[in-house]
């Protein structure tokens, strides 16, 4: 016996709706321990049979029962996994016929399509703002007409994994500028960001746990000393604090979060997909 809980997100699809459901349920029992796995392209019987056997095997090696977090749309195929003798929580069920009352039509069931091409002006919004965070990634290009946001902070503060996540999830183009030495100098902005004050938003991080990250990029170097963290962290922050930049410290806060943050500070409304 373990104390370990099996834990599966299965899908007509990518999983992705599915694994992120299930996740944020999964966080509300931190004193728990899960082995969790994404069975994704359960579209026809064969394959679902194929999960319910996985499952079940899962299930006996752990010697507890498995929950399945489901996405399926299909019932015939989710009445097969069910026979793995798992908990089953399914991702629509409570809200598909609420809804069905409410709009006086029944759904329409069809496979892959939150993350399928619903809407291409949406993903090709999506794909330029991407290409435009990547060319604008680092202080590679300096011209932020375009930019919706750009994201400003001391190197390895969280800039660029914010930009990419802005990018390909909200179609939000974002561009990040890293704070030199010499930026740092002064407590001013530097004088190539002044024209899109309005459009800055600032990112700090603890001191240590920068320390930490430039260990591993350049472990022993002078850009990784913890005096150097501490000096350029506690620059940047007064820079932010005198210019009136929003700021938020990336030490403790998720990808999503930071995303979220900034979005709802700068005004910018974008939907999701």
């Amino acid at each position: 016996m373990t104390s370990i809980r099996p834990v599966f997100y299965v899908s007509d699809g990518t999983g992705i709706t599915a694994e992120t459901i299930g996740h944020s349920l999964l966080t509300q029992f931190g004193g728990l321990q899960f082995a969790t796995d994404r069975i994704a392209f359960v579209d026809d019987a064969g394959k679902a049979a194929q999960a319910r056997d996985r499952i079940r095997a899962a299930g006996e090696q752990y010697g507890t029962r498995p929950i399945v977090v489901n996405s399926c749309v299909d019932v015939q195929l989710s009445a097969i996994l069910a026979q793995s003798g798992a908990l089953m929580l399914d991702v629509f069920a409570p809200f598909i016929e609420p809804l069905e009352q409410e709009l006086g039509l029944p759904r329409q069931p069809r496979v892959g399509q939150a993350h399928g091409l619903v809407d291409f002006d949406t993903y090709h919004r999506r794909i330029n703002a991407m290409n435009y965070s990547l060319t604008h990634d680092d202080g590679v290009a300096f011209d932020y007409a375009e930019a919706d946001v750009v994201l400003v902070g001391v190197s390895r503060a969280g800039k660029t994994p914010t930009c990419v996540y802005l990018a390909l999830h909200y179609g939000i183009k974002a561009a990040n500028y890293p704070l030199t030495d010499q930026d740092l100098e002064s407590e001013r902005l530097p004088p190539r960001l002044k024209p899109w004050r309005r459009k800055l938003f600032g990112l700090t991080i603890d001191p240590d746990r920068l320390h930490q990250v430039r260990q591993e990029r350049r472990p022993d170097s002078r850009y990784a000393r913890l005096e150097t963290c501490r000096r350029e962290v506690q620059a940047a922050e007064a820079m932010f604090a005198l210019e009136r930049i929003p700021t938020l410290s990336t030490t403790h806060t998720s990808i999503e979060e930071i995303s979220g943050k900034v979005l709802s500070t700068l005004g910018l409304q974008r939907e999701m997909f």
